[in-house]
């Protein structure tokens, strides 16, 4: 792919299937096997599946390749409704080359590709909507609120905007009573930040060695968004 090409979210490509930000200079999924990180982080971290029921809301930040999406549908078998929020979406060409690195997703991968240009669509029995933007103008101004959210933002020492405290307490104001987050990151600020917005945070083990990953539940108190 030659640089003209390139689409907002300016890519290298490592190993010839791993897309690297060359903004932010940290790859889009594990190097140590992307989907099995996605389970455990985004779908275990979360209690997935086994809290999905119809109507149940996931919120992402950070949508990149669309992959914690497509571990979502392959394990929903009910009716669920995703809203990510995405300040460089990836072209339809740069999706196609990142979800080559997952032939057992490829049929639910085509459904996301199939859609991308609407930013709607559905992929299995999940109903997805995809708001471009900086997530820090566009998470104040949405209406809905998530059951479970997976924050997935690029790391935060390298991409500190999408991890701030106000962004967090949005995160919060914009979840259910009861709802969950779950993050690959254990970062002190993170957590401190998340529990000031309200959550009951803990540390949990992390994949493929990392010592820990972050989860929490809302507390109690929750606040009309």
């Amino acid at each position: 792919m030659h640089d003209a090409d390139q689409s907002g979210a300016d890519l290298d490509w490592r190993e010839g299937a791993i897309p690297v930000s060359r903004r932010f200079d940290d790859p889009y999924f594990s190097l140590n096997g992307g989907l099995a990180e996605t389970r455990h982080v985004f779908l275990a971290g979360n209690g997935l599946p086994a809290r999905l029921r119809p109507g149940f809301h996931v919120a992402e930040l950070g949508f990149g390749t669309g992959l914690n999406l497509l571990a979502l549908a392959q394990v929903a078998t009910v009716p669920v409704r995703f809203t990510s929020f995405e300040a460089y979406p990836m072209s339809l060409a740069e999706l196609t080359r990142a979800h080559a690195a997952f032939p057992e997703l490829a049929v639910l991968a085509a459904e996301l590709r199939a859609g991308w240009a609407e930013r709607r669509f559905t992929v299995g029995t999940v109903e997805a909507r995809i708001v471009e933007g900086d997530a820090r103008d566009a998470l104040p101004a949405w209406p809905g609120r998530a059951d479970a959210w997976f924050l997935d933002g690029f790391s935060p020492a390298k991409n500190p905007e999408l991890w701030g405290e106000a962004l967090m307490d949005q995160v919060a104001r914009h979840t259910a009573p009861g709802g969950t987050f779950a993050t690959y990151t254990a970062a002190g600020h993170v957590r401190r930040a998340l529990a000031a917005a309200g959550f009951a945070v803990s540390r949990a083990p992390g994949f493929a060695g990392k010592r820990h990953m972050s989860r929490g539940v809302l507390a109690p108190h929750d606040r009309d968004a």
